[in-house]
């Protein structure tokens, strides 16, 4: 089997990156490891920390080949990103900060497809993160195509514009996705009528976060925090600051912000253009403390 092993990696704990609600199709191993599929491509990661105080060790990449690392699960897993400017920058003068870093420490912002994301944070909404990946992966296996077999589990790949476009509610019935049925035949048939280009081409560093925001807020079902969502981690707009309950909480317990204008009007003077990895950090911090 293809293996890639990467050395003295730092901040990658494969717990923090795929259970922080930013992808929903990596499922964790009884080895601790995780096995997931991305643009038809399975791959199972693990991560062997060797040095407990840096956080540093080996990041290893199985059923991947070199030239796959290189050409895709290298760009797809950030790892070219330098987190420690992030996490310096954040926690200056911010002791919340620097406990929701200090607990989140790990934490990388996947670049995901924005057509994936898009579908997967329309059927996110009001759902936990068991039933949102039930429901994907059922939409996979449905309407998507065979991708292989990995430790015995069949893959699917996930479904394409023109394979919901043409579907009905009662076809998606079977991936018990209630009202948001709709939302997806809708959003498949708009980006074929509007080219598939115009949803990547959104990901251009020329276009704003507003311009992009406005943008995805056309696809029906779309509200603010779906939107910032898919800008986030599909889109590269980091400057994005999606609000969830779990954000209101810990807005409201550490910084005394209620209001969503409040809270927006704060991450953006506050956290600027790192906006989106403060959310993260945030939201993994006050999600998992109050469930331990």
């Amino acid at each position: 089997m293809s293996q890639v092993i990467l050395k003295h990696v730092r901040d990658f704990l494969p717990d923090h990156v795929f259970d922080c609600g930013q992808a929903f199709r990596w499922q964790r191993e009884e080895d601790g490891s995780y096995t997931g599929i991305v643009g038809g491509r399975i791959a199972n990661i693990r991560f062997d920390q060797q040095e407990e105080n840096t956080g540093e060790g080996q990041l290893v990449l199985s059923n991947v080949s070199e030239s796959e690392f290189s050409e895709f699960w290298k760009h797809y897993l950030d790892l070219d990103r330098d987190y420690r400017e992030i996490q310096n920058v954040l926690a200056q003068e911010d002791p919340v900060m620097k406990a929701a870093i200090a607990f989140g420490r790990g934490i990388r912002i996947l670049r995901q497809d924005p057509w994936e994301t898009l579908i997967s944070f329309l059927i996110s909404q009001n759902n936990h993160i068991p039933r949102i990946r039930k429901c994907i992966e059922t939409l996979c296996e449905c309407f998507g195509k065979p991708a292989g077999t990995y430790r015995g589990r069949a893959f699917y790949s996930f479904p394409e514009p023109e394979a919901l476009s043409e579907l009905t509610a009662e076809d998606l019935a079977v991936c018990r996705l209630g009202y948001r049925e709709q939302y997806l035949v809708k959003a498949a048939r708009k980006v074929l009528e509007d080219g598939p280009r115009r949803l990547r081409g959104m990901s251009d560093p020329e276009i704003s976060g507003e311009e992009a925001f406005s943008y995805i807020t056309e696809f029906c079902g779309v509200g603010p925090k779906v939107a910032n969502c898919i800008l986030l981690f599909s889109l590269g707009k980091y400057d994005r600051f999606p609000v969830d309950v779990w954000v209101k909480k810990v807005m409201k317990n550490y910084y005394g912000l209620e209001t969503p204008k409040e809270i927006a009007a704060f991450a953006k003077k506050k956290f600027g253009r790192y906006g989106g990895f403060a959310q993260q950090y945030l939201f993994y911090y006050i999600r998992e403390s109050e469930q331990e």
